[in-house]
């Protein structure tokens, strides 16, 4: 999995996602969802979670959160003036 090898939670997550699928207990969705048994679907499910799980950790926190209309936090904060 290189493009999460900077992200030990995302290599976690990529490894638990695939155990699931192999044991047959994956499913698309949610648990009510049906089960999944294309392994091309199971690792793409595996990608998406180990890439969510990779967001939240260190430095990279902050670089990928989401941001508001503009994309730029400072100018997306209320200002006073605009209150009354």
């Amino acid at each position: 999995m290189a493009g999460y090898g900077r992200a030990p939670k995302g290599t976690k997550k990529f490894k638990k996602v695939m155990r699931e699928y192999k044991k047959g207990d994956l499913h698309s969705g949610s648990r009510k969802g049906p089960k999944v048994t294309n392994p091309k679907q199971a690792v793409a499910i595996a990608y998406s979670e180990a890439k969510k799980a990779s967001r939240n950790v260190g430095k990279y926190a902050e670089k990928y959160q989401p941001k508001g209309k503009t994309g730029n936090p400072h100018k997306d904060l209320p200002c006073a003036r605009h209150w009354g």
